[in-house]
């Protein structure tokens, strides 16, 4: 029998990954993050390219907003993204596309 999956705070790694991933679906936490100058983290950067395995199958089954999470996931690894979010114009236009896009609804 395989060992149990460790356990942090009660959540599998798997578990907080996944909370963590779709949470940057969110302009408004990208610009928190900013501001909070984590993109300046070179260790923060790697996690955030590591965790580029959530665009690929059979991962992207378990995100409830796949488009604008790996949208913002893939923008991220960009170094002129992750300063301009910080800007509120920035932010703001982000949430102007999520909003036309959620609108528009899925396309064919």
């Amino acid at each position: 029998m395989p060992p149990e999956e460790p356990k942090y705070g009660g959540f599998t790694r798997f578990e907080i990954e996944l909370e963590f991933v779709q949470s940057l679906a969110s302009p408004q936490y990208l610009n928190y993050l900013a501001s909070q100058k984590y993109f300046e983290n070179p260790a923060f950067i790697a996690y955030l390219s590591y965790l580029q395995y959530w665009s690929h199958p059979p991962y992207t089954k378990y995100l409830t907003y796949p488009g604008p999470t790996l949208k913002n996931l893939e923008l991220l690894q960009q170094e002129r993204f992750r300063a301009d979010i910080l800007s509120p114009d920035k932010m703001n236009e982000l949430v102007e596309e999520g909003t036309k896009s959620g609108m528009e609804g899925p396309r064919s």
